[in-house]
């Protein structure tokens, strides 16, 4: 029993003597649309923010980011009075991925970084804007008669590291609804990065 615990110490040890923890910046693109036939079409946001990576050894980690997410939908219908309008759903999200990750070395200066994990997120601003015959108008995204605030699914991803240099692709299937009501969509999204790490 004593050899065990001296075992499962000592691989504590060095797992933490390995760790090491790096920061990091990125900013990119969102291409965000919903679940189910909503006759919506894609719409593309944006992506900013910094995190974390906590290393366990030289190919697991830890990864964490909190994003400033935009996204939404957009698209056309008909009212009840049979004009046509345009409307476009913005969706801006505090958004925070908890990510593992998988880093495989390609060459000296290159790595590729595959990650899954669940993401949460609230939503802070956005309009929902519909444009008809010339005539505005808007209401907010998130409210008591509007979309819910918050969010969360999977997300998953791969990225190549060059040195410093971080590029990467993520998607993401929501897995709650974004509003309380019988056959409402879900969030999906993809994104297109680029970061630097610390």
């Amino acid at each position: 029993m004593k050899k065990i615990v001296l075992l499962f110490a000592l691989a504590f040890v060095s797992t933490l003597s390995f760790a090491q923890v790096s920061w990091n910046v990125k900013g990119g693109m969102n291409i965000s649309n919903w679940t189910k036939d909503t006759g919506a079409d894609a719409k593309v946001g944006y992506k900013i923010g910094g995190g974390m990576e906590y290393a366990f050894d030289q190919r697991w980690a830890l990864q964490t980011s909190l994003f400033l997410s935009s996204k939404g939908v957009k698209g056309s219908g008909y009212l009840e009075n049979n004009s046509s309008a345009d409307v476009t759903v913005n969706q801006v999200y505090l958004e925070m991925p908890i990510m593992a990750a998988l880093r495989i070395p390609v060459c000296q200066q290159m790595n590729l970084v595959f990650s899954a994990g669940p993401y949460l997120a609230y939503g802070i601003a956005g309009k929902i804007s519909a444009e008809s015959g010339g005539v505005t108008g808007s209401v907010d995204t998130f409210g008591d008669s509007s979309l819910d605030h918050f969010d969360a699914g999977l997300a998953y991803g791969v990225a190549a590291e060059f040195g410093k240099i971080v590029v990467g692709a993520e998607g993401q299937f929501g897995l709650v609804k974004i509003m309380d009501v019988d056959g409402a969509p879900k969030n999906i999204n993809v994104s297109l990065t680029v970061g630097y790490k610390f």
